[in-house]
């Protein structure tokens, strides 16, 4: 008779997919191995968001991001401190993020973290456990699971991953229905459709990206003054400039009129830079815009980071409208890191 980590290593297949095997992975875990908290992690750059969660002790639900540097999990994914820790106090090098934790008035007693990797070995993100208070000696006996469990998850990922990309490939392929004709970008429906179609899958990863909304400023000035078909020729000019300085394979999309959108593969530390940055390559290319930025959160969704970005865009555009300057800064929506705290 199979015992119950055995039925979950037997289901967790390459072909299930991410999000479903993590949460099976921290389900069993609770029910198995109680702890404070069990979560499954994303590192990213200078955070550590959870993607699942089980808690009974700290509050920590999906979405809740951790500063990376002073994560528990940080020193265990560098080899310097052990994956399953009973009593933190017994374990110098955790000191320092312990006391980063006590400062916010959470205890950490015992701590667990194992690693999930992407084919190329490098770290996606963990598998934690925290407890407030200290576990007996034998925990570690728990050792060998956690890694089987942390080893199928890198599996499943590097197969949903291949399927993810395999299925991008296709919809890039059937795409020109969603195609603005004149810049070639995508237009409103293909917009729609793709923050429809990657939504779940941003979610199920935790892959970083921020939305960028931008304002042409003039456009009806140069229809009015110069001709529809300069108007047309700075449509595309917008374009070709936007096209220059983003990432391959970040969608860009014409949504009608003097107005356009992106989704760039950046985190929120990285999103008011690039804003600023397309800002300033738009006013080179002699095309002045507004511009506002907004993360994709997984508690949040690509809907309620629109409305953010927008709203950010506007804002910009009123400031620049009453300070007039030449290159007005673009306000950044972003929410701080924000350490773990208690309840």
């Amino acid at each position: 008779m199979r015992t119950r980590s055995a039925q979950v290593a037997v289901e967790l297949t390459p072909q299930k997919a991410f999000d479903a095997a993590c949460r099976m992975v921290v389900d069993f875990l609770a029910a198995t191995v109680p702890m404070g908290v069990w979560a499954v992690s994303r590192v990213v750059g200078r955070r550590q968001t959870m993607l699942v969660t089980a808690d009974t002790a700290y509050g920590l639900r999906p979405g809740a991001e951790v500063a990376w540097s002073t994560s528990l999990c940080r020193t265990m994914s560098l080899g310097t401190t052990p994956r399953v820790v009973p009593d933190t106090a017994l374990v110098p090098d955790l000191a320092a993020a312990v006391g980063a934790q006590a400062a916010h008035a959470v205890r950490v007693g015992a701590y667990v973290g194992t690693p999930i990797v992407r084919p190329d070995g490098s770290l996606f993100g963990t598998v934690v456990g925290l407890n407030p208070d200290p576990l007996p000696a034998e925990f570690l006996r728990h050792e060998s699971l956690l890694d089987l469990l942390s080893s199928l998850l890198s599996s499943v990922l590097e197969a949903d991953g291949a399927a993810v990309e395999s299925a991008r490939a296709l919809e890039r392929a059937v795409s020109d229905a969603e195609t603005d004709a004149l810049t070639g970008l995508l237009n409103r429906r293909g917009w729609q459709r793709w923050l429809a179609r990657e939504e779940e899958r941003f979610r199920r990863f935790g892959d970083p990206a921020s939305v960028v909304m931008v304002d042409l400023d003039g456009l009806k000035t140069v229809n009015d003054t110069e001709g529809h078909d300069a108007g047309d020729r700075h449509l595309r000019r917008t374009a070709t400039a936007l096209l220059g300085a983003v990432r391959a394979g970040d969608p860009l999309a014409r949504l009608g009129g003097d107005e356009f959108g992106l989704v760039a593969s950046v985190g929120a530390d990285d999103a008011a830079r690039l804003a600023d940055r397309l800002q300033a390559v738009l006013v080179d290319a002699g095309v002045p815009c507004s511009v506002g930025v907004a993360p994709f959160r997984v508690d949040g969704g690509f809907a309620a980071a629109v409305a953010a970005a927008d709203a950010a865009m506007y804002e910009n555009k009123r400031a620049r409208q009453a300070f007039r300057p030449e290159h007005a800064g673009v306000r950044d929506v972003r929410e701080p890191v924000v350490e773990l705290t208690a309840d």
